[in-house]
């Protein structure tokens, strides 16, 4: 796997540095006292992916929509049980959004995911393209051998066909009536189930994206990472989320709290003009999430109708 940042500026490359070593410090204080089977806890990879390891990030952030590509991330360890983010990552997470929204000390903010290898090799035996991409594009920031990742093994155009179909028709379908269902709530003046359910609905349609296109989306309910992966794949969801002013950026923010403060905090209030605002955008998030996989489905039609060589 390649290790050259040298199309990354210098500042960026001291960035990821900084990352890395945050990543491992929590990582080390979380299994500190392991046990067993964990006593053998080890990190084997860290791998930079998407926009800032392929040399096509954006960094938009004097342009209406103040777009900005995250950093990117894959952690790959030794064991299953280390994939648990409660467990063993969320301090990670914590202080990487700290030092890009407090402390100022990153200028681009971190979206990172976490698998065994057998899972990243498993995924890469079952042709998931988002393994395979990483696989061919990713830059290691560290790893602990050298070794390399098992060899893809792509899914042929019929089976790439048939799965792809299967996740656009259960996750789109359910996308829809969860929108329609939180407009049915906010009319009935139950404001909060209303937010909860579009934050579902959001989230459905980033994940079913994700795995129409690339057969993978991550355990995570974070919308914001959903969002950055799926701009990754296509810049005609970029526009979506309106950014120019702090109203609109907040409002994001509170979709994405939805997850949680709308069912458990007696504090979290949205109004009716939030709701529709939001509401909107989701609509219009599900026509371009449509769009998209329509046409990568037309795509991979194609490809299983042509005759072979």
């Amino acid at each position: 796997m390649r290790t050259d940042l040298d199309h990354l500026p210098a500042n960026k490359q001291r960035e990821l540095e900084r990352i890395v070593e945050i990543l491992f410090d929590e990582f080390g204080q979380a299994t500190e006292n392991a046990t067993g089977r964990r006593k053998g806890a080890r990190i084997l990879k860290i791998i930079l992916f998407g926009s800032h390891a392929r040399g096509d990030w954006v960094d938009a952030t004097q342009s209406a929509n103040q777009y900005k590509s995250d950093y990117d991330i894959l952690v790959i360890v030794s064991q299953k049980e280390l994939t648990d983010r409660a467990a063993y990552w969320a301090k990670a997470e914590e202080r990487l959004i700290r030092a890009y929204t407090i402390e100022k000390t990153l200028r681009t903010p971190v979206n990172f995911i976490v698998h065994s290898l057998h899972e990243v090799n498993d995924g890469l035996a079952h042709g998931r393209v988002f393994f395979m991409e990483v696989a061919k594009d990713g830059l290691a920031l560290y790893e602990a051998d050298g070794s390399e990742l098992a060899t893809p093994k792509p899914k042929t155009a019929a089976q790439a066909l048939a799965v792809a179909q299967e996740y656009f028709e259960d996750y789109y379908p359910g996308a829809v009536v969860w929108l329609n269902t939180s407009r049915d709530l906010a009319r009935q003046k139950r404001p909060k189930e209303a937010a909860f359910l579009l934050h579902q609905a959001t989230e459905r349609l980033y994940a079913g994206l994700l795995l129409t296109l690339t057969y993978y989306t991550p355990y995570n309910h974070n919308i914001a990472f959903l969002r950055s992966l799926a701009e990754g794949l296509d810049r005609r969801l970029y526009g979506i989320w309106p950014q120019a002013t702090h109203r609109e950026r907040a409002m994001f923010q509170k979709l994405k709290e939805a997850y949680t403060k709308a069912r458990y905090s007696k504090h979290y209030r949205i109004s009716e003009e939030e709701l529709t605002w939001l509401g909107a955008r989701v609509e219009e998030l599900g026509r371009a999430v449509h769009a998209i996989c329509s046409e990568r489905l037309d795509d991979l039609r194609d490809a299983a109708e042509r005759p072979r060589q």
